[in-house]
């Protein structure tokens, strides 16, 4: 009994002025610590949905290993001489279909040229095929059924019909037929093709975002203020609703990297002398038997980096769904 009778002399003892210190110090403790209760970040405040998300990713392993993958993937696209220093065209014929060899790790394709080689360099027109179609698709995507979907009207209707026609198209039908006259053999009439066909899909995301979003009170207040339709859309609304679309579009990608290889593979996607993973698979197909490594690399390295993108689309998509956290 004199513990306690001690402790609340001692508080008792310090008068206003004790409790008031007392008071002090936990503000300052609460307002100085790193991260505050659950829900709050610095200083107490409320932490956002990308703060959230940031942590979750920076957590996740998945993530982590398929973003390494993509940055090296990134890393020899944009400088493939780091790790091949040969020519994807220099070819020699005495030298066709022969395996691995000193210097030659992947061996030779049909024509003599080196698998290693062609392999690293085809990772340039995949990946630049896969974003810049992505980019496209989530542009406009996003543009199309954002508008759609806050003013709706006559405008909502007509969207959704035309976006009905593109989901009726078969993908690689279409690709058969638009790309057959195509002669170019850059990698636009590609991107082109897969914007024109993606779109739908990124657009019905984002209209029933934009939907959603423009429900909320803080939307509300803001139109009650005077806010104009294009600042309550791209102040309020478009930084709320972009996450499924950023989502989407992530998984999507590598999507559009395995559709530009089937397009190349079938002949009208990227045409030699391109070098592409999906042209290599597509010449190594006949010699399947023989020269097994002329197939395997090239469809190995296309099947990697097809499961980072997903894997890391799958990690976005769990850190920006409040949904799925426990």
């Amino acid at each position: 009994m004199p513990e306690p009778f001690e402790s609340e002399g001692a508080v008792s003892g310090a008068g206003m002025g004790g409790a008031m210190d007392l008071a002090v110090a936990e503000g300052q403790t609460l307002e100085t610590a790193p991260g505050g209760p659950d829900g709050t970040g610095p200083a107490g405040r409320p932490r956002s949905l990308w703060s959230d998300a940031w942590r979750d990713l920076r957590r996740n392993p998945v993530f982590i290993i398929s973003a390494l993958v993509i940055l090296f993937l990134v890393v020899i696209s944009l400088w493939p001489s780091l790790i091949a220093s040969g020519n994807p065209l220099k070819c020699d014929l005495a030298k066709a279909q022969e395996g691995s060899q000193p210097g030659h790790p992947f061996g030779y394709d049909g024509q003599g040229c080196d698998v290693y080689t062609r392999t690293v360099y085809g990772a340039r027109k995949s990946v630049t095929v896969g974003v810049c179609a992505t980019l496209g698709v989530a542009l406009l995507g996003s543009v199309l059924g954002g508008l759609a979907g806050f003013f709706g009207g006559f405008w909502d209707s007509l969207l959704s019909r035309i976006t009905d026609i593109f989901f009726a198209i078969p993908v690689v039908l279409g690709g058969l037929v638009l790309l057959s006259v195509v002669t170019s053999n850059t990698v636009w009439p590609v991107i082109g093709f897969m914007v024109l066909l993606g779109w739908p899909q990124i657009s019905r995301i984002a209209r029933g975002s934009v939907i959603t979003a423009k429900q909320n009170d803080y939307v509300q207040a803001a139109r009650a203020l005077g806010a104009s339709n294009s600042r309550i859309l791209l102040r309020h609304i478009a930084p709320n609703a972009i996450a499924p679309v950023i989502v989407v579009a992530t998984i999507a990608l590598g999507t559009y990297i395995a559709l530009e290889a089937t397009l190349s593979y079938l002949g009208v996607g990227l045409k030699p002398p391109t070098v592409s993973w999906g042209i290599d698979i597509s010449a190594a197909s006949p010699y399947i038997r023989n020269a097994p490594h002329m197939l395997l690399w090239p469809a190995g390295a296309l099947a990697v980096t097809v499961l980072a993108f997903i894997m890391l689309g799958d990690a976005v998509r769990d850190a920006l769904d409040p949904k799925l956290r426990s």
